[in-house]
């Protein structure tokens, strides 16, 4: 640790994590590309390691525009030639063409809903579920979120995936209670929650 400040128990051993976890992780996220953005590299990092992507975000957000879903909307087949020769990313085929398609779902999604962010927001949670008593890796929300998005085109979003997005983006608070910034999210998540209209629980 860098100080003596109590954190949640996973951003151990790196300042990425560190800085991620502080500044970051939990913290409501108002922006449709910024959204898009997250659900993209959760959908790289399945199978790796959250700090692996962390290191390659910035270069991840050269070379898809920033996420400006409109314009990555538009990549074709040499844009992903493209992308499967650079070595600042993650080289997988499917998870690029699924950037794409998804780029394609999110300009959908706008169109339809208005945002993505106040569409996201319905899914949000008041209090978070406790799987006895541990925090769970996915939950009947992020299961119904990846369902009603797999219905609407979005690939690799599955349920695990999903509820890492929630926790990252501030659907959920899983601050521990004790972690120094819990209050500082739930404050924020309180304020951004006033006033919308959550989906009921199933």
């Amino acid at each position: 640790m860098v100080d003596e400040l109590v954190r949640c128990g996973w951003p151990t051993g790196h300042v990425d994590y560190l800085e991620y976890h502080d500044h970051e992780w939990g913290r409501p996220t108002t922006s449709d590309a910024r959204l898009f953005e997250k659900i993209c590299l959760e959908g790289f990092q399945s199978g790796l390691s959250w700090l692996t992507i962390l290191r390659k975000r910035d270069r991840f957000r050269e070379v898809f525009a920033g996420f400006d879903f409109v314009t990555v909307a538009e990549f074709g087949e040499d844009d992903v030639e493209r992308l499967l020769t650079d070595t600042g990313i993650i080289r997988h085929r499917g998870k690029i063409e699924a950037t794409i398609n998804n780029a394609q779902r999110a300009v959908e999604m706008v169109d339809t809903e208005g945002s993505i962010v106040d569409w996201i927001w319905e899914w949000a949670v008041e209090t978070p579920e406790r799987h006895d008593g541990g925090i769970p890796t996915q939950t009947d929300r992020s299961a119904a979120l990846a369902k009603e998005l797999k219905r609407r085109g979005w690939k690799f979003f599955g349920p695990t995936t999903a509820y890492a997005f929630m926790q990252s983006e501030g659907l959920t608070n899983d601050h521990d209670d004790t972690c120094f910034v819990h209050d500082a999210c739930e404050a924020e998540r309180a304020a951004f929650l006033s006033g919308r209209e959550l989906r009921p629980a199933d």
